[in-house]
């Protein structure tokens, strides 16, 4: 098994370093660098943007430069946060709580030193998961029939409405919303025209480009208008010299790294989770277990090696699912889905033999792109800090510009620019009565290949609902539902604690003036 995942991961390389292969690939970090270290944008919405400038190029290229972007924009995250105390995006929340300590006794470019390491090691760790745990996955996945692929996909729904930002029952709500506007067009077996109100032009249903530049583009400009606020950047001065850290501090993060990576894994493997839980799982364990909890949130160093090894290892090990089985575990990976969709590739257990070039060019660039991230962050550091000096008023409007433009392109058709309007408008109002709209996508994208093996197995078991229970891996996942409903449940009935916990981190990370949706 060993010989055929190098020989696959050989190819792969071939693939991944061919000339235009590898340039999209360093476009795609480049930018998920840039976006990591502006605050608000994110990797959700700069895929979004670039989604319809994917549709004139090869499926392998377009699949390197938007995963680029995911991955690349953890490392530009962590710089805002240990340098300005800003926590861009949510992942990189905990890294304040000792990043900006270290800064302000000096050790800013050691923590960033350290951040390096910890983000290299995790991401090693998950895209070594991913190449021997992705082809175990689909050797299952072949076993299942559309009763067992319909209960995986409740687990997937489930998870990422529960798991989600906010009220887990606002989660479900905005989940099935997804699902409601995943079935608008033609119905799949019989032609019906659903949801359409007579509008011809959705008969076809909504496009994910206009779902995803509404809620994730539109939406954010209109809740981020009105910031004004300015970065401070007094602790903002880094030189390269200042990033090597000392043989003490690497022995003291070496642990942790490892203990943060393993954590960060692990939840990769469970859908709805992602980068942000992964780093709080593992900043809360590591306080836990430490001889001396009361240096953290004072600048220990094992606080950013943590959290940042956790983020990369989940961000890199989102893949597995999302590739072998074809169910995403975030908004993210979501978006990577309908970009497959789009070129006519279905996800799931085939992919990896179907389209070899795709999946292992996929593993081998993440190699590459990771390279490339220290390269690039290590002597740009001092550049990155510095688009945060953009104001507010000239950085959006542009992105906007480039919304407008993407959904035109993506099929020359004014309707879909009105249809990004509309839905951009309600997602504004969806962000300011507080419903995250991340679950949105995930239903969206989930709904319609749900429905089809629903209905697929109903049809099997003329039409009784039993055949989800009696088969044992359907079961299987039903129970898991069934434990997150539970689990959620008994974290509402401790809501008091949770609460009082959750104002106490807030007391250490600061107010800031910028939201994100990159979760």
């Amino acid at each position: 098994m060993i010989s055929t995942a190098l020989t696959d991961l050989w190819y792969g390389f071939g693939v991944a370093l061919e000339p235009h292969n590898l340039m999209y690939c360093f476009l795609g970090v480049l930018v998920g660098n840039l976006v990591g270290v502006l605050p608000g944008m994110g990797p959700v919405a700069t895929i979004s943007i670039l989604l319809p400038l994917t549709f004139g190029i090869h499926p392998v290229p377009a699949i390197l430069m938007l995963s680029g972007v995911y991955y690349g924009a953890q490392y530009g995250g962590a710089i805002c946060s240990i340098l300005l105390n800003l926590p861009c995006h949510p992942p990189h929340a905990v890294t304040c709580l000792d990043g900006f300590p270290l800064t302000k006794q000096g050790k800013g470019g050691t923590a960033l030193g350290i951040t390096v390491i910890a983000s290299f090691v995790g991401a090693s760790f998950g895209i070594t998961e991913m190449i021997f745990l992705a082809p175990f996955l689909v050797k299952m996945a072949l076993e299942f029939g559309p009763a067992e692929v319909c209960s995986l996909m409740l687990v997937g729904l489930l998870a990422g409405s529960t798991l989600a930002k906010g009220s887990p029952l606002k989660g479900i709500a905005m989940t099935v919303f997804g699902l409601l506007v995943g079935i608008v067009g033609s119905d799949i077996e019989t032609g019906q025209p659903r949801f359409t109100f007579g509008i011809t032009e959705l008969f076809d249903g909504i496009e994910i480009v206009a779902l995803a530049l509404g809620m994730f583009g539109v939406a954010e400009f209109m809740n981020s208008i009105n910031n004004t606020e300015t970065v401070d950047m007094r602790y903002a001065k880094v030189g390269l010299s200042d990033m090597f850290p000392s043989k003490a501090d690497l022995k003291k993060a070496f642990f942790p790294m490892i203990r943060g990576t393993l954590i960060g894994s692990l939840c990769a493997l469970i859908p709805g989770t992602g980068p942000t839980i992964a780093s709080f799982v593992s900043y809360a364990t590591e306080k836990k277990i430490s001889k001396t909890p009361e240096r953290f949130g004072r600048g220990a160093i094992e606080g950013v090696a943590c959290p940042e090894a956790s983020t990369h290892s989940s961000v890199q090990g989102d893949f597995i699912p999302t590739m072998s089985l074809g169910i995403p575990g975030d908004t993210v990976m979501a978006l990577l889905l309908g970009a497959l969709i789009i070129h006519g590739i279905v996800p799931g257990p085939q992919l990896i033999t179907q389209h070899a070039d795709i999946f292992w060019g996929l593993i081998a660039s993440f190699w590459i792109g990771n390279i490339l991230l220290v390269v690039l962050n290590v002597p740009m550091i001092g550049l990155w800090v510095k688009l945060l000096s953009i104001p507010y008023r000239y950085l959006y409007p542009s992105a906007m510009f480039f919304v407008c433009i993407g959904v035109y392109a993506a099929s020359n058709d004014m309707f879909q620019v009105g249809e990004t309007l509309v839905i951009g408008i309600v997602g504004y109002i969806l962000l300011r009565l507080d419903f995250h709209p991340a679950p949105i996508l995930l239903g969206f994208v989930l709904g319609p290949r749900f429905e089809e093996n629903f209905r697929r197995s109903l049809l099997i078991s003329r039409g009784d609902l039993m055949t989800f229970i009696e088969r044992p891996i359907s079961a299987f996942f039903l129970l898991i539902c069934v434990v997150l409903l539970a689990a959620q449940i008994y974290v509402w009935l401790r809501k008091p604690k949770i609460v009082q916990d959750e104002k106490a981190i807030e007391a250490q990370v600061p107010a800031t003036p910028y939201s994100s949706l990159a979760e």
